[in-house]
């Protein structure tokens, strides 16, 4: 049943006033009239990370009856993708729909924000963010750009990444040069690659053209999308560098505060539903997806435990220099290091057992 239908049958029926002669609810009628501008890191054709947002903006409209809309742009057409914080914290625009991630090049801590190697998957984000503090101990960080955020989507785990050659051990990294983004691409440079950082929408012509020799992105279905199997043939998993890769709304911090506490309550309502809408898609298309990049030929690859050792060993240097460079850094890691070695114990007798159990008795059809 809609939403309308649902207040039709209640006490507070528009029409049910109108008949009685009495007045609108008072909150309808105190309300401020908004119209805001959200840009995207995300093209248009990208329709889960992308429509996100859209979604995102939709129930929020609903939520406040009208009173508060928000128009999302795609990546450059208000301003380029990996501008998309500066535009917020300046207040050129009011949002944008965006990951934490873009940005580790002016804090490295903001990378928690979407994920870190070698950390958590996408259940235990979730119990991280909302019942662990984390979302408290990320505002720390995004509030000295002049931000708010709230989280948008998760996309589970995402794919180790398309190879134009096979990887069959560490050495076969040396030298190529990769998109990547985030800390794993601090990861793989001690590994000898040559990370390159992207936005979504160009990626494609720089491993077509050879700019590029590997890309990582998301999963099958936007991997798909982009046409990344058309210009390299090896797809390897598991994706280490991302186990669950959570996505943000950014709010300019002084709009946020401005806000009506029944606005901010919907944006914050909205988004967390946002995040459920954003993993069922890909939990959903990507099933698809794989099933179709295989029967066109796509060559499905794990990493070598060696090259899987060696990038582990490569994150531990690498938390450890960030966590002596940066407090907030540190603490961040601290939070979650404790939090997934704990609930691994959790894990190991729940869902990794049940899923474990799952594959074995599949395997004896």
């Amino acid at each position: 049943m809609e939403r309308r239908s649902l207040i039709g049958a209640g006490l507070g029926a528009p029409a049910a006033l109108a008949a009685t002669g009495l007045a609108a609810p008072a909150i309808a009628q105190t309300m401020p009239e908004l119209r805001w501008r959200m840009t995207s890191s995300f093209t248009r054709p990208l329709d889960i990370t992308y429509g996100a947002g859209e979604f995102l903006a939709e129930k929020v409209a609903e939520l406040t009856d009208g009173k508060f809309r928000i128009t999302q742009y795609a990546a450059g057409e208000l301003v380029p993708a990996f501008q998309a914080m500066d535009a917020v914290s300046g207040n050129s625009v009011e949002m944008a729909s965006s990951a934490g991630l873009f940005f580790t090049g002016k804090d490295t801590a903001l990378a928690f924000a979407t994920t870190v190697p070698f950390m958590l998957n996408v259940r235990q984000q979730h119990a991280w963010l909302y019942q662990g503090g984390g979302a408290a101990l990320l505002n720390e960080v995004f509030a000295k750009f002049n931000v708010h955020a709230l989280q948008l989507g998760n996309t589970g785990n995402q794919m180790g990444g398309w190879f134009r050659r096979e990887i069959r051990g560490v050495a076969d990294l040396d030298g190529l040069k990769m998109r990547v983004a985030g800390l794993a691409g601090n990861v793989m440079a001690k590994c000898g690659v040559v990370p390159q950082q992207i936005a979504p929408g160009d990626i494609y012509p720089s491993l077509e053209r050879g700019t590029i020799d590997a890309v990582e992105y998301i999963g099958p279905y936007d991997d798909a999308k982009l046409g990344f199997n058309k210009v390299a043939r090896y797809y390897y998993y598991p994706g280490w560098g991302e186990g669950g890769a959570m996505f943000q709304v950014f709010v300019n911090r002084d709009r946020w505060r401005e806000l009506p506490r029944a606005y901010r309550a919907a944006l914050e309502t909205a988004s967390l539903a946002g995040s459920t809408w954003m993993l069922s898609q890909y939990d959903w298309k990507n099933v698809d997806a794989l099933y179709r990049l295989a029967a066109d030929g796509t060559q499905l690859r794990q990493f070598p435990n060696d090259v899987i050792d060696a990038l582990y060993r490569a994150a531990q240097e690498v938390f450890a220099e960030q966590s002596a460079a940066n407090p907030m850094f540190k603490q961040l890691l601290e939070s979650q290091v404790a939090f997934r070695d704990r609930s691994y114990a959790y894990h190991q007798v729940a869902d990794f057992a049940f899923d474990s159990m799952m594959l074995r008795l599949r395997r004896g059809r």
